[in-house]
């Protein structure tokens, strides 16, 4: 399959490290303009030069704070559509998930006009008059039950063909969709021809289904993938027995399935945060991973486990003690 001159522009400039926006866009605790710049320019300083918003991330606090600090500096940006702000009178501290975020509330638009005016506003907030990727953002069936259909529906015949117009033009790098769900990537594949999926969790050190079918597919059609959640919403780099994942407490066997990881992760003398880093770039299709940084120490963490070094063994043992699959590609 030819691959186009717009989705090699689009993902050359995507590092093997990205910086995660929501964080700064106030998800699941409120920080302020001045530490939420200061978190950027950390990355900066580190050399990241990719990162990845959404206007859903504290309702355009995040795209806003990443214009204000990356105004001038020539970096790669990923943003997402699918939903509409619309002003709200909430007076809510918290909505979904996002704390002191601005007075919008998401609507889900999947079509055509509710993709341009979404692009539209996003240019706006980051103060560019491009972007390098530009993804659909939770499609799915987890997400959207019984209303899946038609959002897909209104995608495929709305809004997948305006970011293909937006592509065309030049003003968007590649597009694809930014997800949870591994099941909506293969429903895409089957119907569109996307340049990339941002796929969050699942494809990690924790678990690594897409070697199922996804994975295959992404190599033969030409398209990338962009890792996003690698600690899979914190198990992966926590400490004790509260740990997180999927977006929720950990159930007892995961809890004890990262305790193994991190068990021979030690005997090798590498932080279990390391290789979850480090794993999935291995894999072809694998462009980036991004995780989330909300603090400039998590910068500096997460520059030093991309550089840390990891011996073969490691991952050796990892697949005797049936932690990482025999056909997953290691570093």
């Amino acid at each position: 399959m030819k691959v186009s001159p717009q989705r090699k522009e689009g993902l050359s400039r995507l590092p093997p490290l990205g910086f995660g926006g929501a964080a700064i866009g106030n998800l699941y605790a409120a920080t302020t303009d001045a530490a939420a710049r200061a978190v950027v320019e950390a990355a900066l300083a580190a050399g990241v030069c990719y990162f990845d918003t959404a206007p859903h991330y504290g309702f355009g606090l995040s795209e806003t704070r990443l214009g204000d600090a990356l105004a001038g500096r020539e970096v790669a940006i990923s943003t997402k559509v699918g939903r509409r702000l619309e002003p709200t009178n909430s007076g809510d501290r918290e909505r979904h998930g996002f704390v002191d975020a601005a007075p919008f509330e998401p609507v889900f638009d999947y079509t055509r006009d509710g993709v341009l005016r979404s692009f539209e506003a996003s240019l706006r907030r980051l103060k560019r008059d491009r972007v390098d990727v530009l993804l659909a953002h939770d499609l799915g069936r987890e997400t959207h039950g019984d209303d899946h259909a038609r959002h897909m529906r209104d995608f495929l015949e709305g809004g997948y063909r305006a970011m293909r117009e937006l592509r065309g033009a030049g003003v968007v790098g590649a597009i694809g969709l930014g997800v949870n769900e591994q099941a909506v990537c293969e429903e895409v594949l089957d119907h569109a021809d996307v340049d990339v999926f941002l796929l969050a969790g699942r494809y990690t050190l924790l678990e690594q289904a897409p070697l199922d079918g996804l994975l295959p597919r992404c190599v033969e059609r030409g398209v990338k993938l962009i890792v996003g959640g690698p600690f899979n919403s914190g198990a992966l780099v926590e400490t004790g027995r509260a740990l997180h994942y999927n977006y929720g407490p950990a159930s007892d066997e995961i809890i004890a399935r990262v305790e193994r990881l991190r068990q021979v992760c030690a005997a090798h003398s590498v932080p279990l945060a390391a290789a979850a880093l480090q794993f999935p770039l291995a894999h072809p299709a694998v462009i980036s991973v991004i995780p989330g940084l909300g603090s400039a120490q998590q910068v500096v963490d997460a520059a030093a486990w991309m550089a840390a070094p990891i011996p073969a063994a490691l991952w050796d043992d990892l697949r005797s003690e049936g932690l990482l699959r025999e056909d997953a590609p290691t570093p």
